[in-house]
């Protein structure tokens, strides 16, 4: 039945519902009239219709006004034995209705059965002083009293059933909202990660082929050789960069599950590959090791190398320097890489992430500023996604630095030698290219161990 809650008209298809309620309840009160005590059948007296008329009336109002409806059909029923009517289920069926009604709409449990109960037992309470008692009037008593608590049941059974749907819906619903949540999220997690991937592919070359071209022009002139060697390294760098544009949008394109690359991730086993082609572009780049290099987790191997790659692609852009340092510092439970340089240019990329680590330091000079980049706040979001923590800012002393701290896993069978460090059977393997080599890692003193062995 179609609960109102006090509210605006019902609907028309309520209407009809109730017409054909109150029609049923109407005739019936009729039907009831037209028994006798003797068993017998005639037409239905006056006071049938008076019954029928007045309990059918209080039948649209059960909605709004369940528990006065409900006393208001009982009272009705009370007079029916006063005014020489059979009492019958039949002539009772309004009370029997905003019974159910009533049920429905009950606050609490107890609350609906005692009223229940008691509009049962007023029902049958006239029949002992207006009727001799015989066991025919015991059983239709009975019946009658049944009717009423029956219905409640029904009621409450039905208000039961109405309750679990809802909450079966509103738990469909949160979880719908919790997976369009978690898609819309994964989605964003994705164009972040494929956003920082095209960033550090595009800076990367792009750079490098800008500083090629521009030593090409400036040696245009003067020494032609050194220009057809430019020329042809940035060839070889825009070559590249179109390769690894071409795969990193031929995945994008792919539909279902993309086919994993053949080509590793890029990690540290490429340092000397990455120092190269800065060297390439005209920029000094030495490399230190400190401590017990030790092979990464592949998401750490890629974080540390594109970490390196873009501190370096700045000092390019940015420094106005033609050297810079990479020293990596291998501790037990963590690599700590640090990138300087001892630049005089702007130092546009970290003003890119807020906070004051992203400022640039009394070293940096203040020539016009390039529009804000991506550039640190990849690098942190990077760090920060593997467990570690990036920290970007001027030197006193002039330039920039890059350093971030990334995790590392614990060593199995590590011993510790006479000189402090960790050694695993007497070879430790390389960070760098992956092999095992004997001895110490630190570079040497001329400062260009960029090609680790």
């Amino acid at each position: 039945m179609t609960n109102t809650g006090g509210g605006g008209p019902p609907p028309r298809g309520a209407w009809w519902r109730e017409a054909a309620i109150t029609a049923t309840a109407f005739a019936c009160c009729l039907l009831g009239g037209v028994m006798r005590v003797d068993d017998t059948l005639s037409a239905p007296p006056a006071p049938a219709y008076i019954i029928a008329v007045v309990s059918c009336a209080v039948l649209p109002v059960r909605h709004r006004a369940p528990l006065s409806a409900l006393a208001a059909t009982t009272a009705v029923g009370v007079l029916v034995p006063p005014l020489g009517l059979l009492l019958t289920p039949l002539i009772v069926a309004p009370a029997v209705i905003t019974a159910y009604s009533y049920a429905l709409a009950a606050r609490t449990e107890r609350r609906a059965a005692s009223a229940v109960l008691i509009a049962s037992a007023a029902l049958v309470a006239p029949i002992p002083w207006f009727e001799d008692l015989s066991w025919a009037d015991a059983s239709r008593m009975a019946v009658v009293a049944v009717f009423p608590p029956a219905a409640g049941l029904l009621g409450h059974s039905v208000r039961n059933r109405r309750a679990y749907l809802a909450a079966v819906e509103e738990r469909a619903r949160r979880a719908e909202e919790g997976r369009d949540s978690e898609a819309r999220r994964r989605v964003a997690e994705e164009r972040l990660r494929i956003a920082r991937e095209l960033h550090d592919l595009v800076a990367h070359q792009i750079t490098l082929a800008n500083a090629q071209a521009t030593v090409a022009a400036h040696l245009f002139d003067t020494r032609p050789e050194q220009t057809r060697r430019s020329l042809q390294e940035l060839v070889a760098t825009t070559a590249d960069a179109l390769d690894e544009l071409r795969a990193t949008v031929g995945l994008l394109r792919q539909s279902g599950d993309a086919a994993m690359p053949a080509e590793p991730a890029p990690g540290l086993a490429r340092l000397p590959t990455l120092l190269d082609s800065f060297r390439r572009a005209g920029l000094e780049v030495s490399v230190h090791h400190d401590g017990t290099p030790r092979p990464l987790p592949p998401g750490v191997d890629l974080t540390a190398y594109r970490i390196v790659q873009e501190a370096l692609t700045n000092v390019t852009k940015h420094a106005g320097t033609g050297s810079a340092e990479v020293r990596l510092t291998w501790n037990r439970d963590r690599v700590t890489i640090t990138v300087t340089d001892d630049g005089k240019g702007t130092a546009t990329a970290p003003t890119a992430s807020p906070g004051p680590t992203a400022s640039p330091g009394p070293g940096a000079s203040t020539v016009p500023e390039r529009p804000a980049g991506y550039g640190l706040i990849g690098m942190r979001e990077r760090a920060t996604a593997v467990g570690g923590h990036l920290f970007a800012g001027g030197r006193p002393e002039g330039g920039f630095l890059v350093s971030t701290q990334l995790p590392l896993p614990p060593a199995k069978h590590a011993t510790r030698g006479p000189d402090g460090a960790t050694t695993t059977g007497g070879r430790t393997p390389d960070a760098v290219t992956g092999d095992e080599q004997p001895g110490d890692e630190r570079t040497g003193d001329d400062g260009k161990a960029g090609d680790t062995p």
